[in-house]
């Protein structure tokens, strides 16, 4: 019998995906959970399973095209007779740890097609064909828009695009641009850049971006790891590194200053009484930022797992898209590729994030004598509509404080 595979719901705020890659052809055959394609959302990229075995007789999508979820993207054909899609998951009410990990509504539901197909070589998704047929866009109304996909393709951005400037305006018209053979390469954006370029200009436009920096002494923490490096590395499979001790500290500061720990809403401020904190981490084409939630539930330890794993889940495409939702407060180490210091941008909708610098010695005047100590930069980025400077300058000496004041001597 013939299975219709769906876009999957990758997490309840996420209600589209984009094709990357196709990693299975028509005729191939398939086994159950095997990785059929990838998908990018406006959260994370994925590596998709097929849900049945059998062999692939229709690949419904192309490459670049953006799909709600719920719509079919392959047919597969099975041999197992009886075979369905598998069941929906029942909701459960929601606990506390429920609302703290997911604030956002649920995905809304696939709506099907009813605008009439292309008789041209052109080609389009459910989705820019459901919003046509919705806003009475003619099939040769919509071959006048300006596709900005793969090969021209027009995108759910691009027939947005067009309706809000429908009737007052012609469609765009692609630039002509003249370069000399071999002068200039052209690199589309793909999915994740074009994201992340909208989202860095939707933070700079929404908040008043103020930036502060300090200097720390890791002495001790240097120290510590040191003494520990070996054990630690036996114990636990990966390196000791300085981002559980940034974490930690920065948590205890958060309790100290919760307004770097809230989101605006209009004219209110919203005060979250938990932590859940984005680590930065550069993955291919692009940076996400994952979530340890609840960190301050968690020991040092348990952190250190916690950025070690979100890691490597991230680079291996592992991570869910919830995992990249709902966070307080972000973290971003440039350091680790040896900047000394950077201003990072607000990663909405949260007001502040931190940057760290990379670890590296320097001289420092301690108790009137100069001594050579590892020392890093950390940099402040606040949203100065509701975080004054003073107040982040107290945080920011703060998260120092308790970076320089950790026992050398302690275990881990």
């Amino acid at each position: 019998m013939k299975f219709e595979m769906v876009m999957p719901k990758m997490g309840e705020s996420i209600t589209e995906g984009t094709i990357l890659k196709w990693l299975k052809k028509v005729g191939d055959t398939v086994e159950k959970d095997e990785i059929i394609l990838e998908i990018s959302t406006d959260k994370v990229d994925s590596e998709i399973p097929t849900p049945v075995p059998g062999t692939i007789v229709e690949l419904l999508s192309a490459e670049g095209d953006t799909i709600e979820v719920g719509l079919p993207i392959a047919i597969i054909e099975t041999e197992a007779a009886g075979v369905a899609a598998p069941p929906a998951e029942k909701k459960e009410e929601e606990s506390v740890a429920d609302i703290k990990r997911s604030a956002e509504p649920p995905a809304a539901p696939a709506v099907k097609s009813t605008a009439p197909k292309s008789t041209g070589d052109r080609f389009y998704s459910p989705v820019v064909m459901n919003i046509a047929a919705e806003n009475g866009v003619s099939m040769e109304e919509l071959e006048t828009i300006t596709g900005s996909g793969i090969n021209g393709r027009v995108t759910k951005k691009d027939i947005l695009a067009y309706l809000k400037t429908r009737g007052t305006a012609p469609a765009r018209q692609p630039a002509i641009l003249s370069f000399k053979a071999g002068e200039v390469e052209v690199i589309p954006l793909d999915n994740m850049r074009r994201k992340i370029a909208e989202h860095m200009i939707h933070s700079k436009q929404t908040s008043a971006h103020v930036s502060l920096y300090t200097e720390v002494d890791m002495h001790n923490i240097f120290r510590i790891r040191q003494r520990n490096k070996t054990v630690f590395k036996k114990q636990q499979g990966f390196n000791l590194t300085y981002m559980p001790f940034i974490v930690e500290a920065t948590v205890k500061a958060l309790k100290e200053y919760p307004l770097l720990n809230a989101q605006m809403n209009e004219d209110n401020i919203l005060l979250k009484h938990f932590y859940n904190i984005g680590i930065a981490v550069a993955v291919k084409n692009g940076l996400i930022v994952p979530n340890i939630f609840n960190a301050e539930e968690k020991s040092l330890v348990g952190l250190a797992r916690a950025i070690h794993d979100l890691a490597v889940r991230a680079r291996d495409k592992k991570l869910q898209p919830d995992e990249l939702a709902n966070g307080t407060f972000s973290i971003s180490n440039f350091g680790v590729y040896g900047t000394t210091i950077g201003f990072p941008i607000i990663n909405q909708p949260q007001v502040a994030i931190l940057g760290v610098g990379a670890v590296k010695k320097r001289p420092l005047v301690i108790d009137d004598a100069i001594a050579i100590r590892p020392v890093m930069y950390l940099a402040l980025t606040i949203d100065h509509r509701i975080i004054d400077g003073a107040m982040g300058s107290q945080f920011l000496e703060c998260v120092r404080d308790f970076l320089e004041q950790y026992d050398p001597e302690m275990d881990i």
